[in-house]
């Protein structure tokens, strides 16, 4: 390369944890994007001086990380934070969020509430997320509009629902979907989403996992969340939620397992068996009392396990920062071993291990030569990360996605200053009050 080949955007200063496979440190970096990747990383020097580069970002006192990876989220849910809090899960989704959804989701209002919940994230660090809902197509041009990368998953239940009134037509639409967005913007992937297994019937779920294959797309549904979905599989089909699906054939390494909580020794071979991927959701499961996923044999398996939020309604907040360190602190306690899913384990869970969840791990989730430039830079130089000893065990249980103070998704700066840049995020805040206005009048 050229001096004189400009850069698009120039990093210098700071530390960069790579989160390579190497983990490498690089102590006062130098970072080049170009278009949207990265095309330089290395150690600065007083050469640096002489890139040529249209806009310069000076991360003297920070960390630079890859984008954090959200694996689970129902983005437009951020509508119904604090609105059926502290109830068991069967009653807050059957007597409080399905009526309300029912009532007051239509596209507008998944669109709205998509840019609000995109802005939380981007402003805490996260640059990647995989959604499923409903109206899935109003959160894509969502993610367009607010430059955020997404995995975006249509929906599908077997009763009624706000965007497929007829769900004998749920494969037309899976098929439509993935048309309509497979190869529209390198920003968006599409995926199918089958909420679970006892609220989607065998052949919805056996359907939509062919298409999925044959369109080369992600499947996720929720598996094993709670105690009552073990009964209601065991009774409708006399097994359980792993073995109901892997008797329908539909675990793959395409697939994602979102809570994984009441699994056997058994089940967790078969996921490891089959490639499967598992989308750990701590904070939700932690407040909807639905149990503890036994992540760490998981991990001791080598299954792949990545962080999720889950949605507003169940968690409230979309900070990956506080979802890392929660995991850890969670699965100390119940194991009674410090040692377990230490610092740098829950920081891999909310980046490359992430990406490797969704399939993207060859796009995103490090600081490496020809990845997507997704970068965020955190401040470290705050009274509650003073001093530092340890930069992994700072981000997982001391920073917080305030202390993020800019963000790259694609190449482009998103968030400088803690300031978003493309986004009214006043205006957006108000179009969602009047949805909640409406949804308190019931």
């Amino acid at each position: 390369m050229e001096m004189s080949d400009p850069f698009d955007i120039l990093i210098t200063g700071g530390t960069a944890l790579t989160l390579s496979a190497e983990m490498e440190v690089i102590e006062n970096p130098v970072i080049g994007i170009r278009d949207d990747r990265i095309a330089l990383v290395e150690k600065g020097s007083p050469a640096a001086d002489g890139y040529v580069a249209r806009e310069r970002l000076d991360a003297s006192g920070c960390v630079i990380l890859p984008g954090l990876v959200n694996t689970h989220t129902h983005l437009p849910m951020v509508s119904f934070r604090g609105y059926a809090d502290d109830l068991p899960l069967l009653e807050w989704l059957h007597g409080r969020i399905f009526p309300a959804e029912a009532k007051h989701v239509n596209r507008g209002m998944v669109y709205d509430a998509s840019r609000l919940a995109m802005a939380e994230m981007i402003l805490t660090g996260t640059t990647t997320f995989c959604d499923a809902y409903f109206y899935e197509s109003a959160i894509a041009q969502a993610s367009l509009d607010m430059g955020m990368r997404g995995v975006v998953a249509q929906g599908f239940i077997d009763f009624p629902t706000p965007d497929q009134p007829d769900p004998t037509r749920n494969l037309q639409i899976a098929e439509a979907f993935i048309d309509k967005w497979k190869d529209r913007s390198p920003l968006i992937s599409p995926a199918l989403f089958c909420h679970t297994p006892f609220t989607c019937l065998p052949q919805t779920l056996t359907d939509l996992k062919r298409t999925a294959r044959e369109r080369e797309v992600l499947y996720l549904s929720h598996v094993a969340e709670t105690r009552e979905e073990i009964k209601i599989i065991q009774e409708r089909y006399g097994t359980t939620p792993v073995r109901h699906l892997r008797n329908l054939g539909v675990l793959d390494e395409r697939t994602v397992a979102v809570h994984a909580v009441w699994l056997d020794e058994e089940e967790l071979d078969m996921l490891r068996d089959s490639g499967a991927k598992v989308s750990h959701n701590p904070e939700s499961n932690m407040k909807l009392a639905s149990g503890v996923a036994p992540v760490p044999a998981m991990l001791r398996r080598g299954i792949t396990v990545g962080l999720g939020t889950d949605g507003c309604a169940s968690n409230n907040d979309l900070d990956l920062f506080r979802e890392m360190g929660t995991a850890a602190k969670l699965h100390k306690v119940t194991s009674m071993d410090p040692t377990v899913l230490d610092a740098r384990t829950a920081l891999k869970m909310a980046t490359i291990d992430g990406a490797r969840v969704l399939g993207m791990e060859d796009r995103i989730g490090s600081i490496e030569t020809g990845k997507c430039a997704d970068l965020i830079c955190v401040r470290m130089d705050m009274p509650h990360l003073t001093p530092v000893y340890h930069l992994y065990s700072h981000l997982v249980y001391a920073a917080s996605g305030a202390d993020v103070t800019a963000g790259i998704i694609g190449g482009r700066l998103v968030m400088k200053d803690r300031r978003l840049l493309h986004a009214d995020l006043e205006e957006i805040m108000e179009r969602v009050r009047k949805i909640a206005a409406a949804v308190a009048k019931g």
